[in-house]
């Protein structure tokens, strides 16, 4: 019997050797000529070859790659935040690395994919994968003491790959399902955002950059209003029937907006009632301060990223345009003294701002709110108050006795004490905020020191008003003296002075 040959271990070792020093030489080789590449080669023209490369080898493949984009032109892509939502619900033990936030006033935490990621789905036994990717871009150039340089923003998109013979199942099932689990996830979990511009970031960049955001916490809804009751139901009524009337919009040809205007004295509840609107409705608010824009295009900007299903809200709407105005007229005044290399950039004008909210741009987006307050109705512009601009004037009137009934249930925690009758008859003759009226509740936990104080404050507010209304009457007298006024007119002042 022949004894096998023993193995050739040196030979065997010698051949691993040479196996690592082709692989080490081939990969020094790649290292080299990447690096001549980067650095002969200019940026887009590697992009452009890699591009060629990949559609080169996609011809012999069976696989379709979809992108979506997070913006189409100034729009946000629906399907993009859509995939955000339906794919942090689709982690797997096998994910690598997940974004997780938590906003200080939640208690849970929000996961989302991380760049570079891949998520693999299955829907009626098709396998799909997502990759959420980014890419630099070029938004222009700038001059900073100087010195010329790029500015660059990222830009987010998904990549969804799938065999080419399901595309038609994607497009008419897929995605529509997405879409839909999207919106049911967050209308469920939902928490609504204060929105404010981020004014250093509305010129370039993305238009996510464009509001700053954070969580609205306000608890004013319909049934703590200190509001009459009718009142609160127009309001509740006309918003159920705005948010149920899409196809109606579309037939008559109208951009799916509504334009409020809220007018009245300080203190009547104007902010409370539009955090109610926003907690009734679920809209995440858009607070728009026209006097911090610099053009009619940063303003643009600002409006065409806010989301469907939301409220904008100008406030003192009568201080802001009145900002505007001055300053442009005071341009123009200036206009041909000031040196060319000095001009400013023109800051947002009125008649932009009107074009913005029912001209053409008013229709790039659906169901959204506009929300306008004042306390001088009668200092607005005419053409700011015609319907399609504020379709729904709401008077935010003194305190009524409804809303003092309501208050003290709010505050006080009682429907009825025997100083009701009382302090309801002060209040139909005293003109009190329900801002006044809730700050003297607020003074004792105990129900009849708070109502005795509240009966003491509207004695001493109706003498105090009675007393302003005698000097005004006095200093029209005096002026009326002064100019020569009529005897009938100084038989009136004689009787005051009595």
């Amino acid at each position: 019997m022949t004894t096998p040959p023993a193995p050739d271990y040196k030979n065997a070792v010698a051949a691993a050797r040479a196996v690592l020093s082709a692989a080490a030489s081939v990969t020094a080789a790649a290292v080299v000529v990447q690096s001549a590449v980067n650095t002969v080669l200019p940026r887009r023209f590697r992009r452009f070859l890699l591009s060629g490369m990949r559609g080169f080898l996609y011809r012999f493949s069976d696989e379709m790659t979809m992108v979506v984009d997070e913006y189409d032109g100034f729009v946000q892509n629906e399907l993009f935040e859509a995939a955000q939502v339906f794919l942090a619900a689709k982690q797997s033990s096998s994910t690598r690395r997940i974004r997780v936030t938590k906003p200080k006033k939640e208690n849970h935490f929000t996961l989302a994919m991380d760049r570079n990621q891949a998520v693999a789905d299955t829907f009626r036994g098709v396998e799909l994968k997502w990759v959420f990717a980014s890419r630099q871009v070029d938004s222009g150039h700038r001059v900073h003491q100087g010195r010329s340089s790029t500015v660059q923003y990222e830009v987010q998109y998904f990549e969804l790959t799938f065999q080419k013979k399901h595309k038609e199942m994607v497009l008419d099932s897929y995605l529509p399902f997405v879409v839909a689990e999207a919106m049911s996830m967050k209308q469920g979990k939902k928490t609504l955002k204060l929105h404010t511009p981020s004014f250093g970031r509305t010129c370039g960049g993305p238009l996510s950059d464009a509001w700053a955001s954070v969580n609205l916490d306000h608890p004013a809804t319909f049934e703590t209003l200190a509001m009459d009751l009718d009142i609160k139901k127009t309001i509740v009524d006309d918003l159920e029937r705005f948010v149920g009337r899409k196809e109606y919009y579309r037939r008559v040809g109208k951009a799916w907006k509504r334009g409020y205007l809220l007018y009245g004295p300080p203190g009547t509840g104007k902010s409370s009632l539009v955090a109610a609107m926003a907690n009734y409705l679920n809209f995440d608010i858009y607070d728009l301060e026209l006097s911090g824009l610099r053009s009619d295009s940063e303003l643009r900007r600002l409006l065409v990223a806010t989301a469907n299903q939301s409220i904008l809200v100008v406030e003192d709407i009568d201080c802001t345009i009145k900002l505007q105005d001055r300053a442009s007229q005071i341009r123009a005044a200036n206009m041909n003294t000031m040196p060319i290399g000095h001009l400013q950039e023109d800051r947002g004008t009125l008649s932009g701002f009107l074009n913005f909210i029912d001209g053409l741009w008013s229709s790039c987006g659906d169901e959204r709110i506009i929300i306008f307050t004042t306390n001088h109705k009668e200092k607005l512009d005419p053409a700011l108050l015609r319907p399609g601009r504020m379709d729904v004037h709401i008077h935010m009137s003194y305190c009524t006795p409804c809303g003092f009934r309501l208050l003290a249930s709010n505050y006080l925690g009682i429907d009825s004490h025997e100083l009701f009758d009382r302090i309801e008859s002060s209040i139909t003759m005293a003109r009190v905020t329900p801002a006044e009226v809730a700050e003297q509740l607020m003074k004792s936990d105990e129900p009849e020191v708070a109502l005795q104080d509240m009966v003491s404050f509207l004695v001493n507010h109706k003498r105090k008003e009675n007393e302003e209304a005698v000097e005004e009457k006095v200093c029209q007298c005096q002026l009326v003296q002064e100019n020569g006024g009529s005897g009938k007119e100084n038989g009136s002042c004689e009787l005051i002075e009595k």
